[in-house]
């Protein structure tokens, strides 16, 4: 059983036997046919991902690790809202008639802000500081940019990254206000894991500890027998992450700058209804 298994495993457990059930309040998302998509929560989740020991994925399910860096590569890399320039479909929900997501995800980390040392958006500014100021405890980046929600089609999910290099290692937390246990968990995981092997590599660094602090951490009412069905599958090690080891521009990484060496997993052969 991968690490990744076993930290999902028990917080899914934790959560169905011991979570709060939203069943009798009124709630913002809903299903498809209008019906109100509630949850059962737990609030405050933190769960720690050595990455010198393994690459966090799950074998209990497959976790479409490919469209997950290339979504990632579309907001840190190219910082873009237009999901014609994003290869999946995983925001097609989202999108409104401009083809854009609104002031969103890529768009705020494209904005550039002024500096001592000149101006910067803010993944460039992560970058400068790893090469320049490692010693810096103000490497961070923030999306949830208040002024502009109202131009934002959703809400940033994952809004926060803050770097921490301890030696010649590059330590990050990844703050999360709200998580999808079953449709986005371990897709943000790998997402946020292949960032920070990135960051490392293009720094001289080596990657270190992925810390996940979600505030609200929840299963939907619909995909309760399906994460319990999930649990039983049987699980495997985990697969060898191999980054290209040629890339020293941040801006040079693609999707196919990663293999999965034998990856085993369980198939999951279940549509999974989203909440929107």
């Amino acid at each position: 059983m991968s690490k990744a298994d076993e930290i999902y495993r028990q917080n899914c457990l934790d959560i169905l036997n011991h979570g709060f059930y939203d069943t009798d309040l009124e709630v913002r998302p809903h299903w498809a046919d209008g019906t109100p998509a509630h949850t059962v929560k737990k609030f405050g989740v933190v769960n720690r991902y050595d990455l010198q020991d393994e690459f966090p994925i799950m074998t209990l399910r497959r976790t479409y690790w490919k469209s997950a860096i290339d979504e990632l590569l579309w907001i840190w890399q190219k910082k873009s809202n237009r999901i014609d320039e994003l290869g999946s479909h995983v925001w097609d929900e989202w999108a409104g008639e401009d083809g854009t997501i609104g002031k969103a995800y890529g768009y705020q980390l494209g904005i550039k802000h002024q500096y001592k040392e000149g101006e910067f958006d803010q993944v460039d500014r992560v970058l400068y500081d790893l090469k320049h100021n490692p010693a810096s405890r103000r490497i961070l980046t923030n999306i949830y940019n208040f002024e502009d929600l109202h131009e934002m089609n959703l809400y940033p999910c994952a809004y926060s990254m803050t770097f921490n290099v301890t030696g010649n290692t590059l330590n990050a937390i990844l703050n999360q206000r709200s998580q999808d246990m079953l449709a986005a968990n371990n897709w943000n995981v790998c997402q946020y894991a292949a960032l920070v092997h990135m960051m490392a590599q293009v720094s001289g660094l080596k990657a270190g500890e992925l810390v996940h602090v979600i505030a609200d951490c929840h299963i939907y009412d619909r995909h309760i027998p399906l994460v319990e069905k999930m649990l039983e599958n049987e699980a495997f090690d985990a697969p060898k992450f191999v980054i290209d080891p040629t890339v020293t521009d941040f801006y040079q990484f693609t999707k196919d700058s990663f293999r999965m060496e034998n990856y085993r997993c369980n198939s999951f052969d279940f549509e999974i209804p989203i909440a929107i």
